[in-house]
């Protein structure tokens, strides 16, 4: 097995890297094909979510794989290799192994424990079985991870582990308050219609807000969004888009604002929210700290992540989301005092809300900073220690499996082998012993089947265990050269394998 990842993702680049290399589904096909038309190359698949983008592929030579799977990376995303290069992570045999089985048991995501990465692994797997680019490695890979996966979710409580980044923020903002009490009756309004704001729509309308307004500097992306909110069965909220220079008159009217666009700049000025509220910002008091709420016990210490991470997310979460669970108090930096008259959340990396509106009367603030800052007593849940044993014990387990499986073709050709000598010999004991009749000759042919078969017996399970333990790839080696065995034999063998129609298929 020379199984090679090579990838970038909400861990190693900024989101406004991740954008522009995002991959279109024929994009993705296309580097499938250049992938295996490539030398190092034999097998390969693609796993391309808002989150991430990974090119996995089975090859003979590593650092060949590393340089060609970087280059086609760059070639098909559209950004240099120079610029994504910095921001690319390879993992190899069972570390890729590892990668793959902690990303579908969604350690790896930006929400932990989501469960809509196992979906799109199982699309990445499907895509490349009909583009048959997957082989036998991928298919046995892609196969496992979404065994591992399903077992993550149904022998542990990950599910529970990691809340939704929109409502952990929506936790801050209530203070203490349960989150749908006070969300409901609420204006919203959302500035930005990509994945994460997606979700803090869907999560605002499930919560209880009366009016969700979503503005975008792309008018068709938020009236499609918008589109999506009013079609929902468990909501009743008004919805309705609006063009970005409408934002200001919006704050004038909202309750709470959601921000999470991928721009490089301030949307919100700290001038431009005190001019909606009516305020003179120099006059605003210095504001002490605050109480704010952090994860409830039993939720994963994750957050902190989300900092140097970014965000992404997508609203079909927020659609299946669960109650908001029970939060706990903490100490988050300073706030607005008195009545809050607008709640800011902003999720953006870099920021998008200027970071001195907490000193305006009348604001509460929190951002990426805050909500790390928060996070930062929660324990670690007992159930993401739990999937991580899970997930080191089946890379054991496959790694076993695939080096037996590397073996198996030859003992097979062996047994032919010996199958054959064994129907040779009877064949030329008939012309010897023609007089022979049929019970007679059964018993003989049925003795010489079973010395064959004990003197084969010890040696090939000894092999398989052998084998399945590291190092152990070379015994298939040495089972051809000692028994001379046709190396044409034994690729037969595993092509028969490789095509059967019920492998790789779930």
């Amino acid at each position: 097995m020379s199984l090679l990842v090579v990838g970038l993702s909400h861990r190693s680049a900024p989101v406004s890297v991740l954008e522009r290399a995002s991959l279109a589904a024929d994009t993705q096909a296309k580097l499938l094909q250049d992938t295996l038309a490539a030398e190092p190359a034999t097998e390969a698949a693609v796993l391309a979510t808002c989150n991430r983008i990974e090119l996995y592929a089975d090859v003979d030579k590593f650092h060949a794989g590393v340089a060609e799977l970087s280059t086609l990376l760059a070639q098909h995303s559209g950004v240099g290799l120079e610029e994504l290069t910095p921001y690319l992570y390879v993992h190899y045999e069972d570390r890729a192994v590892h990668h793959l089985f902690s990303v579908a048991c969604g350690l790896d995501s930006m929400v932990v424990g989501e469960g809509q990465i196992l979906g799109q692994i199982k699309d990445a797997l499907a895509r490349g079985q009909e583009l048959h680019t997957a082989g036998r490695l991928l298919n046995d890979l892609f196969q496992q991870a979404l065994r591992v996966g399903k077992r993550a979710h149904s022998e542990t409580g990950i599910d529970r582990a990691g809340q939704s980044l929109v409502t952990f923020g929506l936790q801050q903002l209530a203070a203490g308050a349960d989150p749908e009490n006070w969300a409901r009756g609420k204006r919203a309004l959302v500035i930005g219609a990509g994945s994460m704001s997606s979700l803090a729509a869907a999560t605002l309308a499930r919560t209880g807000c009366a009016e969700v307004v979503v503005a975008n500097r792309t008018r068709s992306r938020a009236d499609r969004l918008v589109e999506i909110l009013q079609q929902g069965d468990d909501t009743a909220v008004r919805a309705r888009a609006v063009e970005m220079s409408a934002v200001g008159d919006e704050l004038t009217r909202a309750d709470v604002v959601v921000s999470c666009t991928g721009s490089t700049g301030l949307v919100l000025t700290a001038d431009a929210l005190a001019d909606a509220l009516g305020v003179t910002l120099d006059a605003a008091p210095e504001a002490p700290a605050v109480t704010a709420v952090a994860p409830a016990p039993d939720d994963v210490d994750q957050h902190a992540a989300w900092v140097e991470n970014g965000s992404a997310a997508s609203a079909a979460s927020a659609a299946h989301a669960g109650p908001v669970t029970a939060p706990r108090r903490v100490t988050v930096p300073a706030q607005s005092t008195g009545p809050v008259r607008l709640a800011l959340l902003d999720l953006a990396m870099p920021r998008d809300i200027d970071g001195a509106a907490h000193r305006i009367a009348g604001v509460r603030l929190v951002d990426i900073e805050s909500l790390a800052e928060a996070s930062a007593d929660a324990p670690m849940a007992a159930d993401v220690d739990r999937v991580r044993t899970i997930v080191s014990d089946e890379v054991a387990a496959f790694g076993a499996a695939q080096r037996a499986a590397h073996v198996a073709p030859t003992v097979v050709a062996l047994r032919t082998m010996a199958a054959d000598v064994v129907a040779g010999e009877i064949a030329r004991l008939d012309g010897r012993l023609p007089d022979l009749d049929e019970k007679q000759r059964a018993e003989i042919t049925q003795t010489v089947r079973r010395v064959v078969d004990k003197l084969l017996h010890a040696p090939t399970v000894r092999v398989k265990q052998l084998a399945s333990e590291p190092g152990g790839a070379g015994y298939a080696d040495a089972l051809r050269e000692l028994f001379d065995l046709d190396p044409q034999t034994v690729a037969a063998v595993s092509r028969a394998d490789l095509n059967d129609p019920n492998r790789g298929r779930s």
